[in-house]
């Protein structure tokens, strides 16, 4: 049995969206450990979402609330955030609705920005990290991968990814109205990760060419070096901070890195500047916090001249109307959703129909080895044997994969039980499931 626990920008405050993008990585392995019947867990943790799937053991009683109950508890051992808080703040998925879930979340559906690309990234590293920590099961691996192919395949038939915006792009939308000219804007950029590479190019679409680099890990010089821009060191940084009339930080760092002290002038600094203390050089400034947690101190807004915009901000003015997922799209999830089910159920359903016809043949080898030993030279008995079984194994195995589809795949296996005798071998019931 699949699971999903999701607290998105749909169902949870900003506030609480921070705390659990510290979510350690020690998540999913705690989510495993929380029950036996946990098979399997993968946790996807963005800017905007957590989320974590579960495979359980569908005989346990309650498996359901059992997963729901280890997820919670796992977050609060790992984040300290009290189950309480957590109350209200979540969705729950089972069954068939957790792959068009993922599906749905893979593409961009589900995003602030419909349509937006980084998650599908940050989707197959979620599979990637849950690999890593041994956490992954046969039926999430298979959850995962249908999900990336989903994604692709919206990617590659329908409009969403040419009419979705990422936040970066949107976030520079929404200055427009507050920048006349790109070109003249003096731009820090604070990070250097994949969001720092996006925003430059975005930022040099919309025409700006003066932009500075400034990373808190010290990888500033290379990021520069590589995309033609200005290094700004640690000893500068300050400065040139409060020079910039648009600032941008995109760090994965868990603590601020931009607080009102660098947007105010040092004693020393004003004096030689001929600028009064605590006044920034410019009448006005802008910042963009794309960071989650925060990078920006949220006291900046408070100076005066600066205006902060940050991904709460963001997600209160986007202009959602504009971007719903087209019908295409979400038709093509669908469709995805429902294959993953039934080849799913088909799959659940092999190991019953192996046994049958493994017990057909041996009872077919048998009766064949009698006929040769009364004198079947010319095979023909032989042949009317062989075509008899495949007549007698047709149907059942139809009507298997059609009770399978319908999620009836355990009838077939109590019949066989009844009438033969007959129970599937583990290890086949192993290899269905990587299949």
């Amino acid at each position: 049995m699949l699971l999903c626990v999701t607290a998105s920008h749909k169902t949870a405050s900003f506030e609480l969206l921070e705390r659990l993008s510290r979510t350690p990585d020690d998540v999913a392995p705690t989510i495993v450990g929380m029950a036996p019947c946990v098979q399997g867990a993968v946790v996807l943790a963005t800017c905007n979402r957590f989320e974590a799937y579960v495979e359980m053991d569908e005989p346990v009683t309650a498996a359901g609330a059992i997963g729901v109950e280890a997820v919670i508890e796992a977050v609060e051992s790992a984040t300290g955030i009290p189950a309480a808080d957590l109350d209200g703040a979540y969705a729950v998925h089972s069954g068939r609705r957790v792959a068009e879930h993922l599906f749905s979340v893979a593409s961009g559906l589900e995003s602030v920005v419909s349509g937006e690309g980084e998650i599908a990234g940050q989707v197959r590293r979620a599979l990637k990290s849950a690999r890593k920590d041994g956490t992954t099961s046969p039926e999430l691996e298979r959850l995962f991968q249908r999900a990336s192919q989903a994604q692709r395949k919206v990617k590659n038939v329908t409009a969403l990814g040419r009419a979705g915006r990422s936040l970066v792009r949107l976030a520079l939308e929404l200055a427009d109205s507050r920048i006349a000219d790109w070109s003249a804007e003096r731009v820090l950029l604070v990070g250097t990760g994949a969001y720092a590479a996006v925003t430059l190019a975005t930022l040099r679409e919309r025409g700006a060419v003066d932009i500075s680099v400034y990373s808190p890990s010290g990888r500033a010089e290379i990021f520069a070096a590589k995309h033609d821009i200005r290094p700004v060191p640690a000893e500068e940084y300050a400065r040139t901070a409060a020079h910039s009339s648009l600032l941008i930080t995109c760090t994965t760092a868990t603590e601020p890195v931009l607080g009102p002290e660098h947007l105010q002038h040092p004693v020393g600094l004003a004096a030689a500047a001929g600028c009064p203390v605590g006044v920034p050089t410019r009448a006005s400034q802008l910042v963009v916090d794309l960071g989650m947690p925060r990078n920006v101190d949220p006291a900046v807004a408070s100076l005066e001249g600066v205006a902060l915009l940050d991904l709460e901000t963001i997600r209160l003015h986007a202009p959602l109307e504009e971007l719903q997922a087209t019908d295409a799209a979400r038709s093509v999830v669908r469709e995805a959703a429902e294959t993953f089910h039934v080849v799913g159920a088909r799959q659940s359903v092999t190991p019953s129909v192996v046994a049958f016809r493994s017990h057909i043949f041996e009872l077919l080898e048998r009766e064949i080895a009698r006929a040769r030993s009364r004198g079947d030279e010319d095979g023909k008995v032989e042949q009317a044997l062989r075509h008899l079984s495949g007549v007698l194994l047709h149907t059942p195995t139809v009507r298997a994969h059609e009770l399978a589809a319908a999620g009836r795949a355990d009838e077939f296996a109590a019949a066989l039980a009844t009438l033969y005798g007959i129970a599937p071998a583990a290890d086949s019931v192993e290899d269905a499931a990587t299949a």
